[in-house]
C-alpha cells in the first residue's frame, strides 16, 4: 500500500487546496470539507495518507477543516492511516530557471530531486595581499556536509520568498548581521548538485557578495548552523584546497566568480 502524499499550504487559498485533494484522491468534485469526507470515504481502506502541512506560522481555516476530515475518517475506519507532517515548503524551478507559483515539501524535494532555489552570499573584503572571503564551517549537525568549510551564509528560499529576501535573512541568522539590500551584490546564477544515500539535492543557487569590513568577533553564530567562521585570501585557499586534505563543500565556480566581479 502506497501512501497518497498531499501537501497542504498555508499560503494557498481554499480553493488551491481543495484542487490538490481532488488530484490527490482521484477526483475532480471535492469543493468542501463534506465533499472530502465523501471521497475519503469512496475511496475506503486500507489507505495511508501523509499529509504534508507548510510550516508558515498563519491561521488557515481550510487547513483546520481538512485536517479534522482526515482525523474523523482514521478514528471511524482502523484501516485508514493519516500522518500530519509540518514541513519547509519550497518553490519549483522551471525549465526557463524561473521561481513558479508550484511549491513542495523541502523534504520530498530533496529525495526526488526537484530543482529548486537557494541563496550563497560570500563577505568579502579586498585587502594589499589580495581579496579575502569569510569561511563558515558547518556545524556538525547538519545534515549534508557536517563539519565542511562553506560559504559565508547560505540557505533555501521559502516559498512565497525571493532571492535578495532569503539572502538578507540568512545572514541574519547564520551570521548574527544585518545589511541592507544594496550592500547585495549579485553576481550570477550557477547550478549545484548533491547525492548521498536518499538525499538528492538540486538546486539553482543566487550567489551574492557583500563589500562589508567585519569584525569576526563581533559575529553571532547560529550554532545549529555554524560552528565557527575565519577568513581566507582567495588564492591561498585555492593552493590549500589543491594541495591539502581539508574539508570543505566550497565551490571552484563561485570563487571564480569572485575574482572577477572584484577585479
Amino acid at each position: 500500500m502506497e501512501d497518497i502524499e498531499i501537501f497542504l499550504s498555508r499560503l494557498a487559498a481554499e480553493d488551491k487546496l481543495y484542487d490538490e485533494l481532488a488530484k490527490k484522491l482521484g477526483t475532480t468534485d471535492i469543493t468542501d470539507k463534506f465533499r472530502l469526507a465523501g471521497a475519503v470515504a469512496e475511496k475506503g481502506s486500507p489507505a495511508s495518507y501523509k499529509i504534508y502541512i507548510s510550516d508558515e506560522e498563519l491561521p488557515n481555516s481550510a487547513i483546520d477543516e481538512i485536517k479534522s476530515v482526515f482525523t474523523e475518517a482514521a478514528e471511524e475506519d482502523k484501516g485508514i492511516n493519516v500522518e500530519f507532517i509540518s514541513d519547509e515548503f519550497l518553490n519549483l524551478i522551471d525549465d526557463r530557471a524561473r521561481i513558479t507559483a508550484a511549491s513542495k515539501p523541502r523534504t520530498l524535494v530533496h529525495r526526488d530531486g526537484d530543482l529548486h532555489p537557494t541563496v550563497h552570499i560570500w563577505m568579502i573584503k579586498r585587502r594589499d595581499m589580495g581579496v579575502f572571503v569569510l569561511l563558515q564551517k558547518r556545524a556538525h549537525e547538519k545534515e549534508i556536509n557536517p563539519d565542511c568549510y562553506d560559504v559565508s551564509a547560505a540557505g533555501h528560499v521559502s516559498q512565497g520568498d525571493e532571492f535578495r529576501y532569503t539572502a538578507l535573512k540568512e545572514v541574519h541568522e547564520e551570521l548574527g548581521l544585518d545589511i541592507g539590500r544594496s550592500k547585495l551584490e549579485f553576481i550570477g546564477l550557477k547550478k549545484a548538485e548533491y547525492s548521498k544515500g536518499d538525499i538528492h539535492d538540486n538546486e539553482l543557487v543566487a550567489v551574492y557578495i557583500c563589500r562589508e569590513n567585519i569584525d569576526i568577533e563581533d559575529l553571532v553564530l547560529q550554532s545549529s548552523e555554524v560552528s565557527e567562521v575565519c577568513w581566507a585570501e582567495i588564492d591561498e585557499l585555492l593552493s590549500v584546497m589543491k594541495y591539502e586534505d581539508i574539508p570543505n563543500c566550497i565551490s571552484l565556480e563561485e570563487l571564480d566568480m569572485i575574482k572577477k566581479a572584484v577585479f
